[in-house]
């Protein structure tokens, strides 16, 4: 996994680089093989803005989250990529695990 970190019109500073790799780092386990991730921090007064770009093979993944902090918008950013994600290994594995006996037709 392939973590790029950048400013819109700010520097990023190394304690916030590394609070956004700790926190994707999350993302790991939902991730079969490597991907590229892409994180753009920006203010936007009064809020402070995170977007991030997730490259998967056949699938691109987008989102933005704001926050009164940049800390907190991380968090949220980090929140919605890992639903999406979920979602995404759902349609891969075609549906939810356990749905198996209903589409199997045991129960007819």
């Amino acid at each position: 996994m392939q973590i790029e970190t950048y400013g819109q019109q700010m520097d990023v500073t190394p304690a916030l680089r590394s609070y956004v790799e700790t926190r994707f780092e999350r993302l790991g386990r939902r991730i079969d093989h490597d991907c590229e991730i892409r994180v753009q921090l920006a203010l936007e007064k009064p809020n402070h803005k995170a977007i991030a770009t997730v490259n998967l093979s056949g699938r691109t993944l987008h989102s933005d989250a704001t926050g009164q902090d940049m800390y907190a918008a991380i968090d949220l950013l980090v929140d919605k990529l890992d639903r999406q994600l979920v979602k995404h290994k759902e349609k891969l594995t075609g549906g939810r695990r356990g749905d198996g006996l209903a589409k199997s037709g045991a129960l007819e």
